[in-house]
């Protein structure tokens, strides 16, 4: 069992990475596999409404849904990697109530173009704000997983973070205990599937809340 992390950041470790990378290592703990793909800093193409990818897959195979922009960006490399994984969890900073452009438009084209390779998979979103727009982001996300029958997986919260300066959502005690419970019911859903986990409910740790009145 495999899920892949796509960490929609311009910033290669920055908070978006922290929460992430703490869902990560509680997969790990689960006997889950995991891998953080970095969405980079440069362009990602958004989709031209070309429909070249279903033209092609409908003349050769499902198997050959790409987009024909091809290797200009990572959207390809996503789609070939969800043919061996069995989830996935989005990550995102806010920017004006809203994910990051660059990973709105890898999510509208890998999901048209390699929906074959999504259908029926667990899928997550995770936000992280300075203050306000995580839950706008976040539900953003959310929505185009259900147009593609995939399970959400939910956590005790929406899977939100704070944090300002890079690495300061570390700090977010109950934003980090969000992403492992995150974590603990992706790798509950995933054992359900495959059959190999009888328990009837996901392992629960003691709430931690946490405010910001200071």
């Amino acid at each position: 069992m495999k899920v892949l992390l796509i960490n929609g950041s311009p910033r290669h470790k920055g908070n978006t990475f922290v929460a992430l990378n703490e869902i990560a290592q509680q997969l790990e703990k689960q006997g889950v596999e995991s891998e953080i793909m970095w969405i980079g800093n440069k362009a990602v193409r958004g989709c031209i409404a070309c429909n070249q990818c279903r033209t092609n897959a409908a003349a050769n195979s499902p198997q050959e849904h790409r987009c024909v922009f091809g290797d200009q960006d990572i959207t390809n490399q996503v789609i070939e990697k969800m043919a061996e994984c069995d989830a996935i969890i989005l990550g995102s900073p806010v920017y004006w109530g809203q994910p990051s452009g660059q990973l709105l438009c890898l999510q509208q084209r890998m999901l048209y173009a390699g929906g074959a390779n999504f259908q029926g998979k667990p899928a997550a979103a995770v936000t992280v704000c300075r203050r306000g727009g995580a839950t706008a982001a976040f539900q953003t996300l959310q929505m185009p997983f259900q147009m593609c029958n995939m399970p959400l997986i939910t956590s005790q919260y929406w899977n939100i973070a704070y944090g300002r300066e890079e690495g300061q959502s570390a700090k977010d005690v109950e934003g980090m205990q969000t992403m492992r419970t995150l974590a603990n019911n992706m790798a509950w859903t995933l054992k359900k599937m495959h059959g190999i986990d009888t328990t009837d409910a996901p392992e629960r740790e003691p709430w931690t809340p946490m405010h910001f009145i200071r």
